[in-house]
């Protein structure tokens, strides 16, 4: 947890209320989300009990396992997913747009792309299990579930994949996107309560928030009283009705509550670096559609090692990405590092639009700028240097003493022999420079996964589906 993450959370505890750690909102919030409140039986990792889901606020969809140790209406409920989820996603696979790409073919791109929120990680969890427990059914030979759950199973493990992603915005925890937004005077587990978060951001912190009689837990887990006095005596009763209208009273309260959050977040505006991120999705899902037309496999159930670091490597590029935007797009969130000493900001006190560097035709133009800052500098001379204020352009540290930091502009002027208009900063502006650049190293170079070395497992086997598929425990 950062410093000024702590510092928000003692103000929170002080005030009573949450204090807001963004000033702008850093994840896509789509005019169509699906929301998906999953329910599981308790003591079992995937074997669901309902869902309530749905993409309009007074239209939620209740499915329900009126006996979750039984495997054919498990499959049955998930057919009944399947059919929710499935043409939901299929809506946007109509739209496309031609994406010209530098030295590689051209792609057909989704205009707009299909949008998971779930209460909080666990959700995310049990979304992820769901998927792995589904994708690798078959539909005829031993054990034969509905054609539509394999499909329904890949579709699910994409999302949850997605939700791994650093900057993405397929799939949001909401208590996760309220989080990096308010900072609640309560610990971060505690914060995972959907109900107690949302009181501390909204009204302050309450007993009622707490109660699972008024407000049960967001999933996937169901209370432990609910599930003693409540639930076990109407699966043993045997009645359909009783077991829908006793789950019905665990998700219908989350279910107004999932509005809420998406209500506090759509009051933000969004980051300037959000709609490029959710570009970056709509190809995620294009490429992904495209991976199923063509007939390939379901995603394996691990990744060999060249794919794994090939992944790991766009994760932590996209990490690296994220946070820069995030910090560009957002002064709190800049605030950061202006503490740590990576960010300053000051005015300007100084120019020389004018400075160049070389003689004759390797004469450059490399303006001088001067600011006053109150901010401790803990960058080296040399730094390379960005600005949320003109993003694009390129300085180096040349000196920082006394409160004062000489900086050089190196790109970002335009081609001319005197810089662009606006370029460079005028005096008496207040300006923010930072070492956070998104100039990162390029993916390394990986064999082909043909070529993984015996020492990492040799190449991995290609997947063909056998019986065992078929076989294999839900969970």
């Amino acid at each position: 947890m950062s410093l000024l993450t702590s510092l928000a959370r003692l103000r929170a505890l002080d005030e009573g209320i949450a204090q807001p750690v963004a000033t702008v909102r850093h994840c896509h919030l789509s005019e169509r989300p699906m929301v998906f409140i999953p329910l599981k039986l308790s003591g079992e990792a995937a074997a669901p009990l309902a869902a309530l889901l749905g993409t309009e606020r007074d239209r939620p969809r209740l499915l329900v396992v009126t006996q979750p140790r039984n495997r054919d209406l498990r499959f049955a409920w998930a057919a009944e997913l399947a059919g929710v989820l499935l043409p939901y996603v299929e809506t946007f696979l109509g739209d496309t747009e031609t994406v010209e790409r530098k030295n590689a073919e051209p792609y057909e791109r989704a205009m707009d792309a299909p949008q998971l929120l779930v209460p909080n990680q666990a959700g995310v969890s049990f979304t992820r299990l769901l998927g792995r427990s589904t994708r690798f059914r078959q539909a005829d030979g031993p054990y034969p579930v509905p054609e539509v759950v394999p499909m329904l199973g890949r579709w699910l493990t994409y999302f949850a994949e997605r939700a791994a992603y650093p900057g993405s915005s397929m799939t949001l925890a909401l208590t996760e996107e309220l989080g990096r937004h308010w900072a609640s005077g309560q610990s971060g587990l505690e914060d995972a309560n959907l109900a107690a978060l949302l009181a501390w951001i909204t009204t302050g912190p309450s007993d009622d928030a707490e109660d699972p009689l008024i407000w049960p837990p967001a999933g996937p887990a169901t209370d432990p009283g609910f599930d003693a006095e409540v639930l076990a005596p109407a699966i043993e009763s045997e009645s359909a009705e009783r077991i829908t209208e006793a789950l019905r009273t665990q998700l219908e309260p989350t279910w107004r509550l999932m509005w809420q959050a998406i209500d506090l977040l759509a009051g933000l505006p969004a980051g300037a670096s959000v709609a490029q991120r959710w570009e970056q999705d709509r190809g995620s899902f294009s490429g992904m559609a495209v991976h199923i037309a063509e007939g390939a496999p379901p995603q394996p159930r691990r990744d060999g090692a060249i794919a794994a670091a090939a992944k790991l490597a766009r994760m932590e590029r996209a990490q690296a990405a994220y946070d820069v935007q995030r910090a560009y797009d957002d002064p709190l969130v800049m605030a950061e590092y202006r503490l740590t000493g990576e960010a300053f900001a000051g005015e300007v006190i100084e120019t020389v639009p004018d400075n160049t560097e070389g003689e004759g035709r390797s004469r450059k133009l490399r303006p001088l700028v001067v600011i006053k800052t109150d901010d401790p500098v803990r960058l080296p001379p040399g730094a390379s240097l960005g600005t949320p204020q003109r993003r694009g352009q390129g300085a180096e540290l040349m000196d920082a003493a006394h409160g004062l930091v000489t900086l050089k502009i190196t790109k970002g002027m335009g081609r001319g022999k005197t810089p662009a208009p606006g370029a460079v900063p005028e005096i008496g502006e207040r300006v923010c420079y930072t070492s956070l650049t998104d100039d990162f190293q390029g993916s390394p170079a990986l064999p082909d996964s043909e070529a993984t070395p015996w020492t990492h497992g040799g190449p991995p086997q290609e997947y063909v589906p056998d019986d065992e598929d078929a076989q294999e425990e839900w969970s």
